[in-house]
Formats: C-alpha cells, sequence, structure tokens
C-alpha cells in the first residue's frame, strides 16, 4: 500500500512561520484570560436581560429549568495551552434547527470549580466608600472561575441542521462545572398588531469539563481537533471577533467538525499543538516526528490500511527563529484529500515522538467516509 501524501492547510513557505508565531501571540493576547466581561455600556432592556439570565443559572443551580425551555445542546469542546500555566477552552454549543424566533440571542456563561457552590453567596460588604454619596460600594471580582456576559447574533445554520454558537474560556488546570443560560432577546417573535410579545425562550445547560495541565513538564498534547477547513487569515482578528471565533489562533482559522463524517470529496484536517519536547544538545530545536496510520474498522475488529509520510519538527524544517525557551509551541498538521478511502469507518492513530528525549505517545480519531 502505497504512502499518502500529507497536504499542510495550502500553507507555504514563509507562511509557515508567521502561523506558529502568530499562535504564541494569540496566546499573550488571549481576550478570555479576565475572570469577567461585559458590555461597557448595557441598555436598560439588556441590564434586565442580564439579570434575567443569572436568575435562570441560579434557578438552574436549585432544580429549577426556565419555563420556556430553549432546547440547547453542549456540542463539543477542547483543551488548548493557555499564558500563566491556563488552559484555554473553546466550545460549541446548538441549538435545535428553528427553535430561535430570531438570530438575537443574550448570553451568560458561568463556571465553577468543581466541590465549589454553584450559586455563590453574596459578597461581603465592602470597606471602600463612594466619595460622592459616601457610600460602601460592592466589590466588582467575580466568585467563579470565569464568568461572562454577551449579546450576539447566532449564525444561520445550514438547513435541517443546528444553529451554532461559538466561545471560550481560560481557567487553570483543575475539574468544573460550567453552566451557560440561552436566552432570545425580549423583542423576538413579537407578533404583528401591537398583541403582546411572545414569551422569550431560554435554555440552560450544564457540563462538567476536566482541564489539563499544559506547564510544559510533562510531554503531552493539546485536544486534536478534528476540522472540515482551515484558513490562513490576512491579519488577526480583533478582540471582539476573536470572542466570537475561538477555534481561530492568530491567523489561522479552524472550522471544527462537528461530527467526524466526511464525504469522499472533503478533507480530513487535524490539528494539535505539542507541548513538552526537549531541545536537542546540538541544535538547540525540538527533535520530534509524527506518524499518522490508518486503519480501517469493521464492526469490533480492524485492519491497516494505510499511512502518511512521517512530519518531521526539527532544525531542518522548523523556521531558524523558533524557540521553545521563548515560548513557540510545537503545532502539528494533516490535511488529506478522502478521494482515496473507500466508505465506512476508520480510526486514525497519530504516534508523536521526541527524539531528543526518547518519549513517544499516542492520539486517536474515529471517522467515517460516506457516500458523496
Amino acid at each position: 500500500m502505497h504512502l499518502v501524501r500529507v497536504v499542510r492547510f495550502s500553507i507555504a513557505g514563509a507562511l509557515v512561520a508567521a502561523v506558529w508565531l502568530s499562535c504564541v501571540t494569540f496566546a499573550l493576547a488571549n481576550p478570555v484570560q479576565g475572570d469577567k466581561k461585559q458590555p461597557a455600556k448595557m441598555e436598560e432592556g439588556q441590564r434586565m436581560e442580564a439579570q434575567a439570565l443569572i436568575a435562570f443559572v441560579d434557578d438552574f443551580a436549585n432544580g429549577k429549568p426556565p419555563a420556556n425551555p430553549l432546547p440547547v445542546k453542549w456540542e463539543q469542546n477542547h483543551y488548548v495551552r493557555a499564558l500563566a500555566d491556563k488552559t484555554y477552552v473553546p466550545f460549541t454549543l446548538a441549538i435545535e434547527p428553528g427553535a430561535l424566533t430570531g438570530p438575537g440571542v443574550a448570553i451568560y456563561m458561568r463556571v465553577v470549580a468543581k466541590g465549589s457552590p454553584a450559586v455563590a453567596p453574596p459578597p461581603p460588604p465592602s470597606d471602600k466608600k463612594d466619595k460622592k454619596n459616601d457610600k460602601k460600594t460592592p466589590e466588582a471580582a467575580s466568585q467563579y472561575a470565569f464568568e461572562d456576559l454577551f449579546f450576539t447574533d447566532v449564525p444561520p445554520g445550514v438547513a435541517g441542521a443546528p444553529q451554532r454558537l461559538r466561545r471560550a474560556f481560560a481557567v487553570p488546570p483543575g475539574e468544573y462545572d460550567v453552566y451557560v443560560a440561552v436566552k432570545e432577546h425580549s423583542a423576538a417573535g413579537a407578533p404583528a398588531g401591537g398583541a403582546a410579545p411572545a414569551a422569550a425562550k431560554a435554555g440552560v445547560i450544564k457540563q462538567s469539563i476536566a482541564a489539563p495541565s499544559f506547564d510544559g513538564h510533562e510531554f503531552t498534547t493539546s485536544s486534536v481537533i478534528v476540522a472540515r477547513s482551515v484558513d490562513v487569515l490576512q491579519t488577526p482578528l480583533s478582540p471582539d471577533s476573536q470572542a466570537e471565533n475561538p477555534y481561530t489562533f492568530g491567523v489561522m482559522k479552524i472550522d471544527p467538525a462537528a461530527e467526524p463524517n466526511f464525504n469522499k470529496k472533503g478533507v480530513l484536517a487535524v490539528i494539535m499543538w505539542i507541548y513538552g519536547a526537549k531541545e536537542d544538545a546540538t541544535t538547540k530545536k525540538p527533535d520530534v516526528s509524527m506518524d499518522f496510520k490508518f486503519y480501517k474498522k469493521d464492526g469490533d475488529k480492524e485492519s491497516y490500511f494505510n499511512k502518511t509520510e512521517p512530519q518531521l519538527l526539527n532544525a531542518s524544517t522548523l523556521p531558524p527563529q523558533f524557540d521553545l525557551a521563548a515560548g513557540h509551541q510545537l503545532l502539528g498538521t494533516l490535511e488529506l484529500p478522502l478521494a482515496s478511502f473507500p466508505e465506512g469507518d476508520y480510526r486514525l492513530e497519530i504516534e508523536v515522538q521526541d527524539k531528543a528525549a526518547t518519549q513517544k505517545l499516542t492520539r486517536n480519531v474515529d471517522f467515517s467516509v460516506v457516500a458523496q
């Protein structure tokens, strides 16, 4: 069986350096590193919606779901290294087709460490005083591991498919419960003729996660992101656009696959970061190889199908400026046309070897190839 040809996102020559360097810039300027974000100015209607969202999460944590539920689910998430030994967690929410009466929604997210109260008690009185009114002012810091509130439009979905919304947060390694409340704008769905507006739908979900540590002491990888496409942008996104596109890393924009089903005309793209690799004593660069092997599944059995040429990340392939000590990250990629793959189920085995430290690890990805 011949080797499958490896294609790297159509990134060529000097763009490779731009991609890995921009990924470092992304980590250094990660817009979700803070504990809490809110719009600088909220209209009264938005303020009321924000209060309602917080109340929805409080009630949900105490066993009371919204009266007019919006069908929303946690579809997937990934783990990537972030600044200050935090873990970056981009995720996707899926809203059932036709459930929204309009694109506008308000969203509130609360991340709580396992074992901590889902609803924090009111903050204690502050000793700080408002000089103008000589009154104590409350502390603004969040009592949760992460908290976010935003208003946005949900992109339209493909006919018959869910509408998807993506966001992210960053937390120290550990186990957490993530609460997300999604509420239609109150004005959405208001009938014509001056009648009272329809009751806005609201959905609340809880998702448990375990954020791994990527502190560099252990040879490991980020989550393997399986994507339908990867694009290279001309410039990095603005902070607001970045928040709405959490799977964009510097100038690399990833469209993660909601389900690992690809037709024969499609392309399987795989992206992962490698952490904890050692420097080669001579070259002062890492010396890492990646092997991609494909196995075809038949029920409980599987057989070897094919493999790619090894992907090398070393002094001969990395940009001259690459420096692990400066925080540069190893990026492993594969983009593979599936025309030669018969229909069926497959397992992709990714073996990553750190030759400088004589260590290796394996990651697995299940996917299917379907008719065109």
